[in-house]
């Protein structure tokens, strides 16, 4: 009976302590807490629907809740911040048995050991895992805004595609009457042959530019599906009927500053730098001891005899030790080093991308401001005079080819210079667009001083 009582009480022992739970390292619940929201954020994808009067919103908003990219990304950050609780958790306890064994068994002895890590040990990796888990955050952040920006230079570029199809049709309307209008006047020796061939050589070319952007079109509407992590097999998702544009423009400072304030890359180097940090005290911690303790118990001895265990690490391996510091020191200086040169790159990168928007920027306003209203009071001038027989039909033709080309130009900028603000705000400044499954506050992200990314629902192209 008494062997049957203390190997029950061992067995109770062994259920208790394993329905037992640590204590949370500092920031480990808050951690927690936020997986939860981001995970509630990603999984209302089911509850959106596109169709083709879907706001850019909508199609960003559908296409972040279903990137495999961001879902990656999200799932990444979510197993690091269980790899805290794994960091500060103690070792599993050990059932020990032991026997002596004669003739006859003599004793039977089970019992418990556990192992403890040596002071500040297991806060010292907690603060490790921490620091990955908000590195593993701010790439999730880096693949939303990765994301955002495939999703709109590919909407961008439909956008564009219509706007080119639409201009170059009406190029060839103008083509046709004008081939139509030589041919009539060479019968009567108004126009030369040469100028014929000329306007079908045209024609013809712009016919198989049409062919080219008929043939482009499935491209681009994969790279458009692909961006809202749509599969192959999936039917294409809805065209736009009206393409939206961005019609902000930047403050170069207040720019500069946000792209340094939260830029999700330089956070998550500096998240590293913060853990490697950490890594030089867990380094430090080594030469401080583990200890073990354990109890076992004689269920054959009258009276039953206990037998504590005690065990305690040696650290004596010196250049072991001054080995694992100097390597965690490497790596701090490597990690401060990498933070240096992201710095230095997202300064490049700020100035180079900046020029971009502007220079689309003071293109667009050239061609919209200046040379189509001179175009257009061209071609009005030009059509008042082949009303009244001061100029022929060629010239009022080529006049509104000129006008035409200029409108692609125009959209061509249009085009680019949003691009190059989706680039500028989404990929440097690191500003999240709309409903973007970010935290909020000192957790996650600042509020950012401005957004750029408002959109217009001027249209800037129809469907066709």
């Amino acid at each position: 009976m008494k062997s049957i009582a203390i190997l029950s009480l061992f067995a109770t022992g062994a259920i208790l302590l394993a329905g037992c739970v640590g204590i949370p390292a500092p920031g480990e619940r808050q951690a927690r807490r936020e997986v939860k929201v981001i995970e509630k954020e990603l999984s209302s994808t089911n509850q959106l629907k596109l169709s083709a009067d879907s706001s850019l919103s909508n199609y960003l908003a559908f296409a972040l809740m279903n990137s495999p990219a961001v879902q990656t990304a999200f799932y990444d950050w979510s197993a690091s911040v269980e790899n805290i609780t794994v960091q500060r958790s103690l070792p599993d306890p050990q059932i020990t048995f032991q026997s002596d064994i004669a003739d006859v068994v003599q004793t039977v002895m089970p019992g418990f050991l556990q192992e403890f890590p040596g002071p500040g040990k297991l806060n010292a990796r907690a603060r490790v895992a921490s620091a990955e888990s908000r590195a593993k955050y701010f790439e999730f952040q880096t693949a939303v805004l990765q994301t955002a920006f495939n999703l709109k230079r590919a909407y961008y570029q439909l956008g564009f595609l219509n706007d080119e199809f639409r201009i170059k049709r009406e190029t060839l309307s103008l083509l046709e009457n004008q081939k139509s209008s030589a041919r009539a006047q060479s019968m009567t020796g108004g126009a030369s042959l040469t100028e014929l061939l000329r306007v079908q050589n045209d024609a013809d070319r712009v016919r198989t530019e049409i062919a080219n952007l008929e043939d482009s079109r499935k491209p681009l509407m994969e790279n458009f599906k692909a961006a809202l992590g749509m599969t192959p097999e999936e039917t294409n998702p809805p065209t736009p009927a009206q393409f939206e544009l961005p019609d902000e423009k930047v403050d170069a400072d207040k720019l500069m500053h946000s792209a340094f304030a939260q830029n999700p890359q330089l956070k998550a180097i500096e998240a590293e730098v913060r853990a490697a940090e950490a890594g030089v005290a867990v380094a430090y911690k080594s030469r401080l001891p583990d200890f073990s303790l354990g109890l076992m118990a004689d269920v054959k001895a009258s009276p039953t005899m206990f037998r504590p265990l005690a065990g305690i690490t040696l650290p004596i391996w010196r250049d072991k030790i001054a080995a694992e510091i100097a390597q965690s020191k490497a790596a701090e200086m490597a990690e401060k080093s990498k933070l240096k040169a992201a710095q230095i790159e997202l300064a490049v990168s700020f100035a180079e991308k900046l020029f971009a928007c502007r220079e689309t920027g003071r293109n667009l306003a050239l061609i919209q401001n200046e040379l189509l209203p001179r175009t257009e009071q061209i071609v009005e001038t030009t059509r008042a005079g082949y009303r009244t027989g001061t100029m022929d039909f060629s010239a009022l033709t080529d006049a509104e080819r000129v006008l035409l080309d200029l409108k692609l130009e125009a959209a061509n900028e249009r085009t680019a210079h949003a691009i190059a603000l989706a680039d500028l705000s989404l990929i440097v400044a690191g500003t999240p667009p709309p409903n973007a499954p970010f935290l909020s506050g000192s957790s996650g992200r600042e509020p950012a001083p401005f957004q750029i990314e408002s959109q217009s629902r001027t249209p800037a192209a129809t469907k066709n």
